[in-house]
């Protein structure tokens, strides 16, 4: 009976063994998996952002273009509103300083109405 229960005794130890190499590998196997997960993620992380930093180029680019023709755009309507001007300009300039060259030269001295007058 002594020879048996030590068997028993020895079997169960090396059960025991067995089970904790499992539990130990399935551990390996669990670390090993998280490293190839965040390795995937960043892998997919790198795509992600280079993919989106080409697209922001790509509009950039579209939007770029299109702001300097704005900006000529503004120029030339720029221009042609200061040719407008000077055209008006010089078209009147004789009529306005006609008018205020007149107005300055008839002027009618008056006493202010609020004006008082002081008995000296």
């Amino acid at each position: 009976m002594a020879a048996s229960n030590t068997a028993g005794i020895q079997r169960l130890l090396e059960a025991e063994k067995e089970a904790s190499r499992i539990v130990q590998k399935a551990r390996q196997y669990r670390v090993q998996r998280l490293k190839e997960a965040r390795a995937e993620a960043s892998k997919e992380i790198e795509d992600l952002k280079a993919s989106k930093n080409d697209a922001f180029k790509n509009f950039e680019q579209e939007h770029a273009g299109s702001s300097d023709q704005i900006s000529h755009r503004v120029e030339v309507e720029t221009e042609q509103k200061r040719v407008e001007i000077e055209a008006a300009f010089a078209k009147n300039r004789g009529a306005v300083l006609a008018k205020l060259l007149e107005t300055v030269y008839s002027v009618e001295p008056k006493i202010h109405p609020n004006a008082r007058l002081s008995a000296n």
